[in-house]
């Protein structure tokens, strides 16, 4: 029954998603720290990133089935989440966010005191992106910026400090997540129309919603261009960076107004690997580089 309930939650806040920002945290501290202090976070600051990591997107998610709920409960695609499909009640969802929020104070309070004081801002984003689809289009560019705060939050973390490299790394992530969140939002394009909620197919049209996905993709690429320039990386971080642009274009070429077939793969599979192979070689230039 336990392990039954577990995988309800597990489900509910999609914890397989946080292959998308995890790796991008981790990165986040170790710039930071080798760009700041010269060295390598300690395992324990690494230990308190992933708890406060675990503790927001959890916190995020939940809040965002919980006000979904009517929403995904008429949307034929979501209509089986835990809450629509009666899983789990309203009042369970709120206590998992709770304690969720709790974990990521918690979290945040073992790391920089600029990273707790700045909490507010944070919950503030993890709360209200939920709520933007019912009054702006450009809901997704808020979702990058809410989970963009992972990579941010780890550089504060480990230097206490934001920085103009942490800053073009911010941006960077908002629109590369922004990018693939289009891409993911054209398959509720009709519906969003129908219900009035507000995403940039809904209101542009898939077409055209592609092509801007496109452009979000490439102030990515100049951002993650931009972070060489603005370091110490080398050419291993580069092997990396290349990658990764590949993977963006592949993504690109396999969703297309006409085949929307392959879009979970552009969605989950592209990206996903996007963010651990960028990190790996930035790992690996790093390690290097201060071994």
């Amino acid at each position: 029954m336990l392990w039954r309930k577990t995988k309800i939650y597990m489900e509910m806040i999609k914890i397989e998603h946080t292959l998308f920002a995890l790796p991008f945290a981790f990165m986040g501290a170790l710039l930071g720290s080798v760009v700041m202090l010269g060295k390598l976070p300690t395992w324990g600051q690494i230990g308190w990133i992933l708890l406060a990591m675990i503790g927001a997107r959890s916190a995020a998610m939940g809040l965002n089935r919980v006000i979904d709920k009517v929403f995904d409960g008429k949307n034929p695609r979501t209509a089986m989440r835990a809450i629509p499909a009666g899983l789990i009640s309203s009042k369970e969802a709120v206590l998992f966010v709770l304690v969720s929020f709790i974990l990521l104070f918690w979290a945040a309070s073992q790391l920089s005191p600029l990273a707790f004081k700045l909490l507010p801002v944070a919950v503030f984003f993890l709360v209200i992106y939920s709520y933007t689809k019912r009054f702006t289009w450009a809901c997704h560019i808020i979702l990058g910026m809410t989970v963009a705060l992972a990579p941010l939050g780890g550089w504060v973390a480990v230097t206490g400090e934001i920085t103009l490299t942490s800053l073009v790394f911010y941006v960077a992530i908002v629109f590369w997540l922004a990018g693939f969140d289009v891409i993911y939002a054209c398959q509720d394009a009709e519906f969003d129309r129908e219900e009035g909620l507000h995403s940039i197919p809904s209101r542009f049209g898939i077409p055209k919603a592609l092509k801007i996905a496109r452009w979000f993709h490439i102030i990515t690429a100049a951002g993650f261009i931009g972070l060489f320039f603005l370091t110490e990386l080398t050419w291993v971080y580069l092997v990396g960076v290349l990658i990764s642009y590949a993977l963006l274009m592949y993504e690109h070429l396999i969703v297309n107004p006409k085949d929307m077939t392959r879009l979970n793969t552009a969605f989950f599979t592209m990206n996903s690997t996007l963010s651990i192979v960028l990190f790996v070689f930035t790992l690996i230039d790093l390690v290097v580089n201060t071994g």
